[in-house]
Parts: structure tokens; sequence; C-alpha cells
């Protein structure tokens, strides 16, 4: 009983640190509340910055990416006990987020200014893209995702069950509602600077390669149920006119 109170407690702390490097990343994107930003921050080189800021971002990419891959997972899963690996995986993409908070350098030169009431229409889209991400994680397995699921049928001693393929809600419209919450919140801001358009470049680049493994993963675990859903509905972008006909002119 201890060892699966212990399994249930490493759950949740690693849920803690994903939840406080969530909220300091709605801070750091945007400039709210924090003491350090993707624009505020101690005066360095533009070129020692770009270095570090690309370090930084490739270390959050390949730690992110490797380890959500099946293959990873069997091998990883031979190391540490299976109902770790979730857990596991999220505490340190939180804490790798965390390092990039704490050592990012800002990049202060202005690209483009939006004022008025423009730069607060640009500013509900920038929490507009929060909500969808926040919201998106719920509608399929909020607990799950990041691993306290796991850590509660393992405490209760019972059988985690398979998850079935769904598409609620916002995944009618696009496949990876949490992504298209993340770009619109990089990109969403009224003062770009040169800092803000490296991460939402190289974040938008990471997020549109990324989604090649994952969408790979998913046709190897569902078959045909997937590639359906993919024929049906787009990746990121809604369809503003729906489907076309079938017979209509192209």
């Amino acid at each position: 009983m201890f060892a699966r109170l212990l399994i249930l407690l490493y759950a949740i702390v690693s849920y803690a640190v994903f939840t406080v490097s969530t909220f300091y990343a709605m801070g750091f994107v945007g400039n709210y509340l924090v003491p350090k930003s993707i624009d505020i921050g101690g005066p360095t080189n533009v070129s020692e910055a770009v270095v570090v800021d690309l370090l930084l971002l490739g270390l959050f990419a390949v730690q992110h990416s490797v380890m959500a891959r099946p293959a990873f997972k069997r091998w990883w899963t031979k190391v540490i006990p299976v109902i770790y690996e979730r857990s596991t995986y999220v505490l340190l993409s939180s804490l790798i987020l965390l390092l990039l908070f704490w050592q990012w350098r800002p990049i202060p030169i202005q690209v483009w200014r939006i004022d008025g009431i423009a730069a607060w229409l640009v500013i509900g889209v920038y929490w507009l893209g929060w909500t969808i991400a926040f919201s998106s994680t719920f509608m399929i397995d909020h607990f799950d995702l990041f691993g306290l699921r796991q850590a509660y049928f393992s405490m209760r001693g019972a059988e985690l069950p398979d998850q079935s393929f769904k598409t609620p809600l916002l995944y009618k419209i696009v496949r990876h509602p949490l992504m298209l919450g993340f770009l619109l919140a990089f990109w969403s801001t009224p003062d770009m600077t040169a800092g803000h358009l490296l991460f939402a470049v190289m974040t938008t680049a990471y997020i549109l390669v990324a989604l090649q493994f994952e969408e790979r993963d998913l046709i190897a675990e569902f078959g045909t149920t997937y590639q359906q859903y993919r024929r049906r509905v787009p990746m990121l972008l809604p369809r503003i006119f729906g489907r076309r006909r079938a017979g209509a002119p192209r």
C-alpha cells in the first residue's frame, strides 16, 4: 500500500510542477506578472542570446518529442516501472520549461507594435489561445494526459482501462486543438520583439514537425479509424466554409 501511495504522491508532485510551469508560461509569453519573461530580463549580446535561446528550445523539443515516441517508451519502461512513465515525462518536460524561462535571453528589438483597439483584440486572441489549449486537455482526458489517472488506478490495484478513440467538441473542428491554442498564444502579441519572434517561429516549426510523428503514431494505434478522421477533419486550421459537396466543381 505504501508503494502505491508513493506512486500517487509522485504523480501529484509532477502535476504540481506542470501547473507551476503552465501558469508561468502564460506570464512569460505575454509579459504578465512574472519577474523574467520573453522580453524582460538582463541585458545580453544578441548573438549570445540567439545561441542560448535556440539551445533551450532545442533541448525542450528533443526531450518532449523523443520521450513521447512508442519506441522510446518501450525502452524506457524497461528502466523504470510503467506506472511512472507518464508522470516522469510530465515532470521532465515541466522542469525543462522552467529552465527555459530562467535562462531565456530577451532580444528586445522591436518587430511590430500595435496600439488601440487592435491591440486589445490581439490580447484577446492571446488568451483565447490559452483557453483553447487548456480546455482541449479536458475534452479527451486531462488526468490521463498528465499521469494522474494512471497513478489513481495503480493505488486502487486496478488495471488501467484502454482509452477508446473519441473526437469531442473542438476535436470535431481540428485534429489538434491543443497545438492550435499554443500557436494562437505564441503569435498573438501587440508588441512583437525579435526574441518573441524567434520563440514563435521555432515553436511553430517544432509543432509542425512533431505533429507528423504524432499522426504516424495515431495511425499505428487506431488504424483506419484515424485515417478516416484525418480525411474528415483538418489538422490545425478549421474549415470556414465546410466540406465541398460530392460532385461540386473544384
